[in-house]
């Protein structure tokens, strides 16, 4: 009966430390879709900066999939860039 709580303790260190790990990369998978996001609409829907990529058929085309996200995409592309961004 002793041996069955250290062996607890010992699966609940082992159970903290793969959820800090797992937590860090789930992180920075959301972080790189929603960047990879942002490139496709940029590469997309750019004409709407001013930034004429691909021809506006392509752009009409996926314009319906790429509404929902068009205000947030633009508040990202054209707000000003920081130091403190990078940290974060």
């Amino acid at each position: 009966m002793s041996d069955r709580p250290r062996k607890s303790i010992f699966q609940n260190l082992k159970e903290i430390i793969y959820g800090m790990a797992a937590h860090d990369m789930s992180r920075y998978a959301v972080r790189t879709r929603a960047s990879m996001e942002h490139l496709f609409i940029l590469i997309t829907m750019g004409d709407l900066l001013g930034i004429p990529i691909l021809p506006p058929y392509y752009s009409l085309r996926l314009l319906p999939y790429v509404v929902p996200q068009i205000a947030t995409w633009k508040r990202r592309m054209l707000r000003e860039k920081d130091v403190s961004d990078a940290m974060f």
